[in-house]
């Protein structure tokens, strides 16, 4: 007794939908924009009841200020001061602010003449 077996089929694979691709059109190149001018240095804030102005007065003194008596000026923290000379005062101010080692502390100065 034999039996007849039916051949089996394979499941087929399922189809992928192919993206029907739009037609590519080429854009034109934009101009590139001309490079932003730099702000004119400022010599000191307007404002003279800021801390950024109170700050500057301080450092423009001839004997400069220390970090303590920035900090106690202001009433910020140390790295506060320390990014406001760096990033305002120096950067978008164009003062050019120096620190010296005397007696073992730092001392910051504004120096009048050509800023960075």
């Amino acid at each position: 007794t034999t039996k007849a077996t039916k051949p089996v089929a394979k499941p087929s694979a399922p189809t992928k939908k192919v993206p029907v691709k739009k037609a590519l059109t080429k854009k034109a190149p934009t101009p590139k924009s001309p490079p932003k001018p730099q702000p004119a240095p400022v010599a000191a804030a307007a404002n003279p009841a800021t801390k950024q102005s109170q700050l500057i007065s301080l450092l423009g003194s001839s004997s400069g200020a220390t970090l303590a008596q920035m900090m106690s000026l202001t009433g910020w923290q140390a790295h506060t001061v320390r990014g406001m000379l760096s990033g305002s005062l120096r950067k978008r101010l164009g003062l050019d602010v120096q620190a010296q080692v005397e007696e073992g502390v730092r001392v910051y100065r504004i120096v009048q003449g050509a800023a960075q």
